[in-house]
């Protein structure tokens, strides 16, 4: 009994090994999109480009934002090792003044979601 008790341990202690030993890691070029001043109703579409820097696949399982007003799309695919992806989000510019948007991304790399931030100023409507 005390070698079926002590297979299963050592058993159970290389799969945790091998478990921990490839992982997804998601690396941003930046986390901040600066719009910078957008027209009123112009091109609201930018994206945050990642790398998966670590060693097994990267799955980005969601990706929201703080408000309506702000569309954020994960990549359809999963991301190998070493290769890059892309966030893609829409921001209504049809909503004049400052821009001030989290987006929060889950994937497979961390247990905790990371948090990309867009800013910036959409100008009046012409004749305002």
């Amino acid at each position: 009994m005390k070698k079926l008790m002590f297979l299963f341990v050592a058993t159970m202690l290389a799969v945790s090994v091998q478990a921990q030993e490839k992982k997804a890691a998601i690396t941003f070029d930046s986390d901040v999109v600066d719009y910078g001043e957008v027209e009123y109703g112009g091109d609201g579409v930018r994206k945050f480009t990642f790398t998966n820097t670590g060693d097994d696949v990267l799955i980005v399982a969601r990706v929201y934002s703080t408000c309506g007003c702000t569309i954020p799309k994960k990549p359809e695919s999963p991301i190998q090792p070493g290769e890059k992806g892309e966030i893609e989000v829409k921001y209504d510019t049809k909503r004049p003044g400052p821009i001030r948007k989290t987006i929060t991304v889950y994937s497979n790399a961390s247990e905790v979601p990371y948090s990309l931030k867009i800013k910036g100023v959409v100008k009046p409507e012409a004749g305002e």
